[in-house]
């Protein structure tokens, strides 16, 4: 049996928790031989709180976890005012230094977001790869010097030491370690049982191009984003979209390219791109996938070219 240690450390973020543990869960209902267990990182105290008002109660002590080599520890995140607070710091030294030893007996473990700031306090990611939430890089960087912080990535897999960048990316490192564990199929079975159709990978920017050009107030040009990002196999001109929105083809083009900082066709290009090298990593046929993002497989072949990547090895055939 393998087990899942999830610690909840006082104000720690609901999602952050609550994702990977629901992945977790759904694996054992899919039948993994798994065991789950709520950690309180006191050694006295077995209840916590999130920052969302939910408490947590009945948690076992981290005292009397022994985990396994075939074992997780999820760190979730948490306010990082604690991570500055002496009193907090002081008062869970001893966690500290058991998460250093469990890292030393080549336990994985896995943070979440903000949790990254318990792995470098406690000492976790000396010369170590890993990455936590975009907002909070700089600060990362400038606390943990030790550490190699990594700008933009979904999850960091550095030996038995894992960190990903907060919220829905603690979901996509737990489908990795149910990958890891169990294969692909079995990861695969669950990410559809939770309705994550779209894997994503290690390699993954943190923020996807189809949550990037979006920080503007123009509503209107925010339909036409959500329009072309719902209609990629459709071959819509710029009438066509700024029909959509009541506007004319020269003000659409104008006003798109002063919202989002780029043209409307250099846009859809790069949602393209996301598309399909998501759709061909997961195995899918090449002309299928030029269909679904409204291209043929020549102009498919082509747009991988002009980016500098190539077909998976076992497709350039297709």
């Amino acid at each position: 049996m393998r087990r899942a240690y999830f610690i909840i450390p006082p104000e720690v973020q609901l999602l952050d928790i609550t994702g990977p543990a629901h992945i977790f869960y759904e694996a054992g209902e899919y039948g993994a031989d798994l065991e789950l267990t709520y950690v309180s990182m006191s050694e006295n105290t077995t209840d916590s709180f999130s920052t969302a008002g939910l408490h947590f109660q009945k948690l076992v002590s981290f005292q009397e976890c022994e985990p396994s080599s075939e074992d997780w520890i999820f760190i979730p995140g948490l306010e990082t005012s604690l991570t500055d607070d002496q009193s907090f710091l002081e008062a869970h030294k001893s966690f500290f230094d058991w998460l250093l030893k469990q890292s030393r007996n080549a336990i994985k473990v896995c943070s979440v977001c903000t949790g990254a700031y318990l792995l470098g306090l406690a000492g976790v990611l000396e010369n170590r790869s890993c990455t936590t939430h975009w907002k909070y890089i700089d600060d990362f960087k400038s606390r943990f010097t030790a550490a190699h912080v990594l700008d933009d990535r979904l999850f960091v897999k550095s030996e038995n030491v894992y960190s990903s960048a907060g919220v829905s990316s603690g979901i996509d490192l737990a489908l990795f370690l149910l990958e890891e564990a169990y294969g692909p199929i079995f990861a695969t079975k669950v990410a559809k049982e939770v309705v994550v159709f779209l894997r994503r990978s290690e390699s993954d920017p943190q923020l996807s191009v189809f949550l990037k050009f979006r920080n503007h107030i123009d509503s209107r040009i925010h339909q036409v984003q959500d329009f072309i990002a719902q209609n990629l196999s459709s071959k819509n001109s710029v009438d066509d979209l700024a029909g959509h929105v009541h506007m004319s083809p020269r003000n659409l083009t104008r006003s798109f390219k002063k919202a989002t900082g780029i043209t409307i066709g250099a846009y859809l290009e790069r949602l393209r791109l996301e598309r399909a090298t998501h759709l061909l990593s997961e195995g899918q046929k090449v002309d299928a996938v030029a269909a679904g993002i409204g291209l043929s497989s020549n102009q498919l072949r082509s747009l991988l070219s002009q980016n500098q990547m190539g077909l998976p090895s076992q497709m350039s055939r297709s």
